[in-house]
């Protein structure tokens, strides 16, 4: 079974853009399995609690959902290695500072239950 680590952030609208740029690829040029930035668009929901209210985003803002897979929980950890070390993460292009509310970000690791 495979890894996943999982995001939710919250991002101003007006930020998007700098968010999208500043997202690269580099999980996958370091080995994980899939990586996707996903941006809400269908999150006024009527069931369950929206993810808009869970992260309490004003009218301005949005929330993406990100999850890279990697084969394991020590896949991730070496992966996150190396991304950690790349200076594509640092050097120029990116922003000074994070596009998004660092305070209401949440992530984790999760173990893979079903594969379909």
């Amino acid at each position: 079974m495979s890894y996943v680590d999982g995001f939710v952030l919250v991002v101003p609208k007006k930020k998007l853009a700098i968010y999208k740029s500043m997202a690269r690829k580099v999980w996958r040029d370091h080995g994980a399995l899939d990586y996707r930035e996903c941006v809400g668009d269908d999150l006024n929901v009527k069931m369950g609690v929206s993810f808009t209210k869970l992260a309490k985003t004003k009218p301005s803002e949005t929330v993406v959902f990100s999850y890279i897979v990697y084969k394991s929980r020590a896949h991730r950890d070496k992966v996150n290695a190396k991304v950690m070390a790349d200076k594509r993460l640092s050097g120029p292009g990116m922003p000074k500072e994070m596009p998004f509310d660092m305070k209401r970000m949440t992530y984790g690791g999760f173990k893979t239950l079903v594969v379909a």
